[in-house]
């Protein structure tokens, strides 16, 4: 992974402000128009550097040992990155720089990535987020030209505007013409002689930006919001790139997400399971009655319809399904306890008799069977 630090020849801890500095002073230096062909490969090197320091959120994934420009190799790329369009440029003179003319500066500018993290009741019903993210600008000094105020470019003198340059070379067929980007203007076809200074050239800045978002009901971890044409500038005005917004659930204390429904557990007191009631629980849309029915056991189901996450991009919400704990009280008085005694004998179960519970009767089993609604 490339150091962009070193070549911007910064600390690791150097400032957004120190960064911004050390790349314009190297851009100057290094522009072709300003160095000549020898600066181009490095002006790209510091090109580089400056777009993943410059963007926190790049600058971060780059410190976690993630270089956010990926480093992928052309398509037709081979083993050692030389490729068929070398090839064909090579013997037959390059045809497609020759049918296109001069390239554009133009360039479009990257999509960027940021993250937003929700809280379960955001997500049950989609929330409208500010969220601060680092992008490119049109430079508003140079409107995107590239150019220092009053100036444009002007038209390479030694390509005459066609971007690139022929001559004859010897190879395997014979002597043959071959065609290769202007080594002056780098095959743009005209040089900038005066820079913007705002800019260092590029026809963009960076800031720090609000981004409104509506986020739907129903996103889960992982899922990406796309926001077209909201993203970086391109290079020398190019259109902007894509912003995406990857969401982040947050847990809650007590409630528990699963697909479109959401979990609870509700402790319900022994007398209470034994002659039913009915008992208030606070949910997303606010107060809810959960009826107990008489006799309920640990780890019966009581399903809230319509209770539970908004659908994505449909309609209508999942459950919520409450688990009901009963508790046995742990200390009793002795009132409570000759009252259970009294109660015990008249059910007849001072010395019960231990039974098993058959397969498939338990608690797992219930839950089960809730859910595939049998």
């Amino acid at each position: 992974m490339n150091d962009y630090y070193s070549v911007l020849g910064v600390q690791r801890d150097a400032s957004e402000t120190d960064i911004k500095k050390a790349y314009r002073k190297l851009a100057r230096e290094f522009h072709p128009d300003v160095a000549g062909p020898s600066g181009e490969a490095r002006f790209k090197e510091v090109g580089a550097a400056y777009e993943v320091l410059g963007n926190s959120d790049k600058r971060a994934k780059y410190d976690r040992g993630v270089d956010p420009r990926g480093g992928h190799s052309g398509q037709n790329a081979g083993p050692q990155g030389f490729g068929f369009e070398d090839i064909f440029e090579t013997f037959f003179g390059g045809g497609q720089q020759q049918r296109r003319g001069p390239a554009t500066r133009m360039q479009r500018g990257g999509d960027t990535l940021v993250t937003a993290e929700l809280t379960l009741d955001e997500v049950v019903f989609g929330v409208k987020r500010d969220i601060q993210v680092d992008l490119a600008d049109t430079c508003s000094t140079c409107s995107g030209s590239c150019c220092a105020p009053g100036t444009s470019p002007q038209q390479c003198r030694q390509c005459n505007g066609a971007g690139h340059v022929q001559r004859m070379a010897r190879s395997l067929l014979g002597n043959v013409m071959t065609t290769s980007p202007c080594p002056v203007c780098g095959g743009y076809g005209s040089t900038i002689p005066q820079p913007c200074a705002e800019c260092s050239g590029q026809g963009r800045t960076h800031s720090r930006h609000t981004v409104t978002v509506q986020i739907p009901a129903g996103v889960e971890t992982g899922t990406r919001i796309r926001m077209s044409g909201s993203g970086d500038a391109g290079v020398a005005g190019g259109p902007k790139g894509d912003l995406y917004i990857e969401i982040r659930e947050k847990a809650h204390p007590t409630f528990e997400r699963e697909g479109f429904d959401i979990h609870c557990t509700l402790h319900v007191p022994m007398t209470a399971a034994a002659l039913g009631t009915v008992m208030g629980l606070d949910t997303f849309d606010g107060a809810q009655d959960v009826e107990v029915r008489a006799g309920a056991q640990s780890g019966s189901i009581v399903k809230l319809k319509g209770l539970g996450v908004g659908k994505l991009q449909r309609s209508g919400r999942g459950d919520l399904l409450v688990r009901l704990d009963v508790q046995t009280p742990a200390e009793l008085t002795d009132e409570q306890t000759d009252l259970l005694r009294q109660l015990a004998a008249l059910r007849g179960e001072e010395m019960p008799e231990a039974h098993l519970a058959p397969i498939g009767g338990g608690v797992f089993s219930r839950l089960r069977d809730t859910f595939m609604g049998r």
